[in-house]
């Protein structure tokens, strides 16, 4: 039943034919795009969380995650040149493995998207929250963080949250100008913070280099599970390959501009995750009697409470620069964070209303989702809805519990991708292909392994969310899209 269905890619390029876009874009703006698109909370909140899984083995986290990014990209970019099209993954699916597998990756990519974007609703906050505080205006404790991370509503996430949707609701969008500023602000940002810490780095700092070891399948915790958190530091690279449409010789700007967002954003990590670890340390806190403690936990809060260590703050790039008694400098970058960060939450909540719009353009959820704003143009029923529970999801939950939730669905959805990449090479190898994944049967086999071995080695708490959260899918699939399906019905419209 659930390889059945498969909408063929030639209806699906026939609708994005009819509105072809100009190819315009070069190898340098592809890596200004993805660069724009990955760095963020990532990098200037999750290292404390990575500290806490694996001490200063992170930095080995950060280029695990990378390569299987990077594997995963190549796969993306195949599928991206091939069907240039709305719908990330969610659409792929559906032109190659079925229908039900596609809803099955569309339920998925809330968990990437919706919850990504409450992620960095989340480290926005922990950003503005530490700047206020510094010049006597912080909100109550109870105000600073969601019930789950020892407070009681996390105000100011809530309400970035719902300033976003509102903009993205009256249609307010980002030019490339205003993206390359905000790309230059966090450049100029983690240049800074390296320029001051790297001074300060000190060898005893590293010792223990791996105090939780390698970590343990659904134990969450020691190099491969600060890893399996990590791949949220490089969500955004997709941006480079759904812009296939538009760049000029996409065989060999995508891969250039894939691997070199890739790339310089992994040299900034590694510089980065290294000038913490070293000029403050990263060792994780624990629990009484010596007890290793889970971020985003009831017990990690309370071990946190009052603490100077890194792994406890939600600031932390900032809050590494005030303990090195920069307090100006650590004033600049929670200010470049709290300018940049919006925009990821701009983008991400705009990923996730615009594939909940194509399935239900393709009738698998309902109708009123696609509606359009007479006035603005926009899906503002299903803008308004995502809105809402990104904004209360960032009110609630801490931001590492987010982020883990995020990374699982973004790595099936990879897994998905790359299996959709070795199927169309077997059942359509005549296919054109703009950018074709070298060593196809090497890469995308890694990719598939990398992504499952990350995805294992997530927290058992997130894999529970992640199976409960499919079965839910699977209910409403069975019970609303698989009988509403335009393709199943002959109902598409033209």
């Amino acid at each position: 039943m659930l390889f059945k269905r498969v909408k063929p890619l030639d209806q699906i390029l026939a609708t994005a034919e009819k509105k072809a876009l100009t190819r315009q874009l070069g190898a340098f703006q592809l890596t200004m795009l993805g660069m724009g698109a990955i760095i963020g909370t990532g990098i200037f909140v999750l290292t404390a969380e990575a500290g806490q899984k694996a001490g200063p083995g992170m930095m080995i986290s950060f280029v695990i995650a990378a390569v299987v990014c990077a594997l995963a990209a190549l796969a993306y970019a195949e599928l991206a040149s091939m069907v240039p099209v709305a719908g990330s993954a969610y659409t792929y699916t559906y032109g190659v493995l079925g229908e039900g597998l596609a809803w099955i990756v569309g339920w998925a990519l809330v968990l990437e998207y919706t919850i990504a974007a409450s992620t960095v609703c989340v480290g926005w906050s922990g950003y503005m929250n530490g700047l206020l505080a510094n010049h006597g205006l912080g909100l109550p404790a109870f105000l600073r963080a969601g019930p789950m991370d020892g407070g009681m509503f996390n105000l100011l996430a809530f309400l970035i949250g719902a300033v976003v949707t509102f903009l993205l609701i009256i249609g307010t969008s980002k030019s490339a100008k205003v993206n390359s500023i905000l790309v230059l602000i966090k450049v100029i940002a983690l240049t800074v913070f390296i320029v001051i810490a790297l001074p300060k780095v000190q060898d005893t700092n590293f010792h223990p280099f791996t105090p939780n070891g390698w970590g343990s399948p659904m134990g969450g915790i020691g190099v491969l599970g600060a890893a399996a958190s990590i791949v949220f530091a490089y969500i955004g690279f997709d941006a480079v390959s759904t812009a296939a449409e538009e760049t000029k010789n996409p065989n060999r700007n995508i891969p250039i501009g894939l691997i070199g967002s890739l790339g310089i954003c992994t040299v900034y990590y590694l510089l980065v995750s290294y000038g913490a670890i070293g000029s403050v340390g990263a060792q994780p806190v624990t629990g009484p009697g010596g007890i290793m403690l889970q971020p985003g936990t009831p017990e990690m809060a309370e071990a946190c409470n009052g603490s100077a260590a890194l792994v406890c703050s939600k600031e932390a790039l900032a809050h590494a620069l005030r303990v090195l008694h920069h307090n100006w400098w650590g004033d600049v970058i929670g200010a470049a964070a709290s300018i940049a960060l919006p925009s990821v939450i701009l983008t991400m909540t705009y990923g996730q209303t615009r594939i909940f719009f194509t399935m239900a353009r393709d009738g698998l959820l309902p109708a009123s989702f696609s509606k359009i704003h007479p006035r603005f143009h926009t899906p503002h029923v299903i803008t308004l809805t995502t809105g809402l529970f990104v904004s209360l999801f960032g009110a609630i939950y801490p931001v590492g519990q987010l982020a883990d939730i995020t990374n699982s669905g973004t790595l099936f959805a990879f897994m998905m991708v790359a299996v959709g990449v070795m199927v169309l090479r077997v059942t359509q190898p005549d296919r054109k292909r703009p950018f074709r994944t070298p060593l196809v049967w090497v890469v995308c086999p890694l990719a598939v392994a990398g992504c499952l071995l990350l995805f294992v080695n997530l927290p058992l708490r997130t894999l529970e969310v992640f199976f409960g959260w499919g079965i839910v899918g699977l209910v409403v699939y069975y019970l609303y899209g698989r009988r509403k399906s335009h393709l199943a019905n002959g109902t598409e419209p033209a």
